[in-house]
């Protein structure tokens, strides 16, 4: 049975002792230890998934599917990615309003589920696309309750099947992932991947159709379903592994570009400082007087980037370099 080790006159007595300082509460063990408040409920969203990562396979996955949705149905929207957020559950599912198409996925070998989330602006505008119409300003308010036809449900499988192709191909240098669907709802309320406390990883693509209609996809993974591959994210931004053969591909394709670019280029003899008052006086038949330099300056679209020499080669005026100007230098 517990005991209390100091009577209530000696608590009392502690107690006033600290209150007025005759007592010293600086002596002991680990007294500059601080306390910080951490929730054990909750996982710690700071040391786990690189969210940079997710950002470069979003920013592949956008490219690969706006020539999907031109391939498949006739739509070529702008597509921007929003910064992914890790937030609660709860939360995300808060900000959602019905009528939406809330699909419930599996991304195998990535643990539990995931939702693919498309706004019902992005399934009309991807409908009049289709059927080769002009688009229109909007949906106006749907009901809450309102269902997708069965010519809309036909446009979202469209929809998911090109989500799920690109988000394969677009994840394909970290992971080989293969997607199942396993249910789809109006009402986000109804799709629970996760506890309302969970951490999920929101993925959102904002999207503008030529017929000034806008809306939004939402690819939203558990927090914990990406854990296990933590590492491989980590290590694809830090160390590029696997880029080398691409980055060449890249490189060559754009030196070839840039060697075909067109470039004006000037020589420019000497400068004369005048005002606008000696200016108006000119007339024709004036000659202007001024010390010639060692150096003219060539110039490739206004900007000074060689001191040369000039000369006549045969019949033709000429310049030769003579050393190139260090941007900033001058």
């Amino acid at each position: 049975m517990a005991t209390n080790l100091l009577s209530p006159e000696e608590m009392t007595a502690l107690t006033e002792g600290v209150n007025d300082g005759s007592i010293a509460v600086d002596t002991g063990f680990n007294t500059a230890a601080r306390v910080k408040k951490h929730d054990l409920a909750s996982e710690n969203s700071s040391l786990g998934v690189n969210v940079a990562s997710i950002d470069m396979i979003n920013e592949r996955f956008i490219r690969l599917f706006r020539l999907a949705l031109m391939e498949v149905l006739r739509s070529n929207p702008r597509i921007n990615a929003s910064k992914v957020q890790i937030v609660r559950f709860g939360d995300y599912i808060k900000g959602l309003n019905a009528p939406l198409s809330v699909n419930t996925v599996r991304m195998n070998p990535l643990r539990g589920y995931s939702l693919v989330v498309i706004d019902p602006s992005i399934v009309f505008s991807s409908l009049v696309s289709f059927f080769g119409g002009l688009g229109h300003g909007g949906i106006g308010n749907l009901s809450p309750g309102r269902m997708f036809t069965p010519t809309e449900v036909r446009i979202i499988k469209m929809i998911l099947e090109v989500t799920f192709r690109t988000l394969k191909d677009a994840w394909s240098p970290l992971l080989a992932l293969d997607f199942d669907l396993v249910s789809s709802e109006i009402n986000p309320q109804f799709a629970q991947i996760a506890d309302e406390n969970d951490l999920v990883v929101v993925s959102r693509f904002e999207t503008e159709s030529s017929a000034r209609s806008s809306g939004f996809i939402d690819i939203v993974n558990p927090y914990a379903s990406l854990k296990p591959v933590r590492e491989l994210l980590s290590s694809r931004v830090q160390t590029g592994e696997g880029n080398e053969e691409s980055d060449k591909q890249w490189h060559d394709q754009l030196e070839g570009a840039v060697s075909s670019a067109c470039l004006q280029l000037n020589v420019i003899f000497g400068n004369i400082p005048a005002t606008l008052k000696v200016l108006e006086s000119m007339q024709v038949g004036d000659i202007l007087y001024f010390k010639k330099p060692d150096l003219a300056s060539l110039q490739v679209n206004g900007l000074h980037a060689f001191d040369v020499h000039v000369g006549t080669l045969g019949m033709q005026t000429a310049v030769q370099i003579e050393q190139a100007v260090v941007p900033g230098s001058q």
